[in-house]
């Protein structure tokens, strides 16, 4: 039986922390932690008219990429981790919202927002918009590689430097932080979609063969690394064949997987490569003794830390949960007021 104390607070306490990622929506509730954790995928169905109407949101929308027959349609509304698709992304927020509160309360929640760190006063005002839509009483904007750090467990609030690249499916996002705020960030149009897209160029261009998108991360998850390894994997691929049409089936290893990625590979070292260049040099030392952390669903690939490291001569650590760091910052500022006062965008 539930304790009337903790019934009655939980009336009131449903305040919520939303990572609206390129890829992935993850959201945590204030109190009960990660409670979901959703593919940004809608998909819509138009009418005569043209009106679009939701059919599915989250993993049964990313199903259907690239198997839609006519007139529907998957979306993914965020791209290069902002609003792409304002309509589509207010529905995509009030679903996973909905969901993810399984309570009726007397409140309306105060709702923090991650957002890129390059993002436009326009973008942003677009965020708040769509959140307040969602009936928030409240909407706070924190910046992802803010939110990462925290969620890393970085001392952000210590007069140190710590520094954290969050790569995601849109973005990489660059910092550097110290006493709670950003001595440096730079967002690179540079993630998980441009490093699958690599990989269907290269399957195009090596073999003829035309795969989709969701093939690409297949094999990116499966074989892809950053780094030389001595073991070489394989995977067979399936797809079409770009000159007679036929279905094709090729095998390629893990060696050529990590050639079709070093272009965006080598832009994301760049972007750490000139934020220690810009490094105060009182934080560089700090830096140097803690290293840089990674964070995202990028940091998963296989090798990107041995990279960064065998790039920067630093010491390249990943944070214990990447996929969740952002929402779980975000989360600790819901839990922190004074926290949240410090890191929020003013």
């Amino acid at each position: 039986m539930v304790p009337v104390a903790s019934w009655f607070s939980s009336l009131f306490a449903n305040d919520i922390a939303i990572d609206l990622g390129t890829a992935t929506t993850l959201i945590y509730i204030q109190g009960r932690g990660i409670v979901s954790r959703e593919p940004s995928v809608v998909a819509v169905q138009r009418d005569a008219r043209g009106e679009r109407r939701v059919l599915a949101v989250g993993k049964e929308a990313k199903d259907m990429l690239g198997r839609t027959p006519s007139g529907i349609e998957a979306i993914r509304p965020m791209q290069g981790g902002v609003i792409a698709d304002f309509e589509i992304t207010e529905a995509m927020l009030r679903f996973f919202i909905g969901k993810a509160q399984s309570r009726r309360t007397l409140v309306r929640p105060r709702v923090i927002i991650c957002v890129p760190s390059g993002i436009t006063d326009v973008e942003k005002r677009a965020v708040r918009e769509s959140a307040e839509s969602t009936s928030a009483r409240e909407v706070y904007l924190i910046e992802e590689p803010m939110a990462a750090a925290i969620g890393a467990g970085l001392p952000i609030t210590e007069p140190a430097g710590n520094m954290i690249v969050d790569i995601g499916g849109g973005t990489t996002e660059v910092a550097v932080i110290s006493l709670a705020g950003m001595v440096y960030s730079f967002s690179l149009k540079v993630g998980g979609d441009k490093l699958d897209q690599a990989i269907v160029e290269h399957l195009r261009r090596k073999y003829n063969l035309l795969i989709g998108d969701r093939t690409a991360e297949q094999i990116k998850l499966d074989i892809g690394n950053a780094w030389p390894t001595a073991e070489i994997r394989t995977t067979e691929v399936r797809g079409r064949d770009a000159a007679g049409g036929i279905p094709k089936v090729v095998t390629v290893n893990s060696d050529e997987i990590r050639e079709a990625l070093a272009e965006p590979l080598g832009e994301i070292a760049k972007a750490v490569r000139a934020a220690l260049e810009k490094t105060p040099p009182e934080l560089s030392a700090d830096i140097v003794d803690k290293g840089v952390v990674l964070a995202g669903g990028g940091a998963l690939l296989r090798g990107i830390d041995s990279l960064l490291r065998n790039e920067t001569g630093l010491p390249v650590l990943i944070a214990d949960d990447p996929v969740s760091a952002v929402v779980l910052g975000a989360g600790a500022a819901l839990e922190d007021l004074n926290l949240l006062r410090h890191v929020t965008i003013k």
